[in-house]
């Protein structure tokens, strides 16, 4: 199984990008938020962390591997969690993931069904299912900070989400990890690990406090 694949960006389609990891090229589809954080890189080198699945009709027996790439594994969590809401899937979710994953989460969070509704091939019905199984499940998506590119010159989604954890296992609530969290990004500081995030938290809440 692929899960991340690094070579040079070759080309971008509306659906999918070529790498070029030597001595093959592969295809790997990416939703349209992926799409737009990385066509202005080709010829650049790129990694995308992938998942892997089989398209086709099994009952025919014609069945492709298929590549899905992100930028990072919290989207590719992200994604799979979305892909588990019946009547979803892959395809359907390739389709609507037009957004940025912490616009899709946000909208999850605060039950908004129909903004989910309007995202491509997400209707009512479908949007209460991803609300009723999803909700309690993405705060910490909620949470990923979005650039002009989907990504934060500042703080890593990873560092972020890693130290959103672990505040919720020191006692915080989700509410007061968010509001420190978000309090310690917007002072646009470089934090590149955890530690030096949980220290900028900690400084803000004493202040506060």
């Amino acid at each position: 199984m692929i899960t991340k694949i690094t070579g040079k960006l070759v080309s971008v389609d509306i659906t999918s990008v070529t790498i070029a990891a030597e001595p093959f090229e592969y295809e790997v589809l990416v939703p349209e938020f992926v799409r737009r954080q990385v066509q202005s890189q080709i010829g650049q080198k790129v990694s995308f962390h992938t998942i892997n699945y089989l398209d086709g009709d099994p009952s025919r027996g014609r069945m492709s591997p298929r590549l899905v790439g992100f930028s990072n594994h919290i989207e590719r969590e992200f994604f799979e969690l979305f892909c588990s809401v019946d009547g979803v899937g892959v395809k359907k979710a390739l389709r609507a993931m037009v957004r940025p994953v912490q616009e899709v989460a946000n909208q999850i969070e605060q039950q908004d069904a129909k903004g989910l509704s309007a995202l491509p091939g997400i209707g009512p019905a479908t949007a209460d299912r991803i609300v009723a199984k999803l909700r309690r499940k993405v705060p910490k998506f909620a949470l990923l900070i979005s650039g002009a590119d989907g990504e934060s010159p500042e703080v890593s989604r990873d560092v972020v989400t890693e130290t959103f954890e672990v505040l919720l296992q020191l006692g915080h609530s989700e509410t007061q990890a968010r509001k420190l969290l978000d309090a310690a990004v917007a002072e646009k500081k470089s934090y590149k690990d955890v530690d030096s995030l949980v220290q900028a938290v900690y400084k803000i809440a004493h202040q506060e406090g």
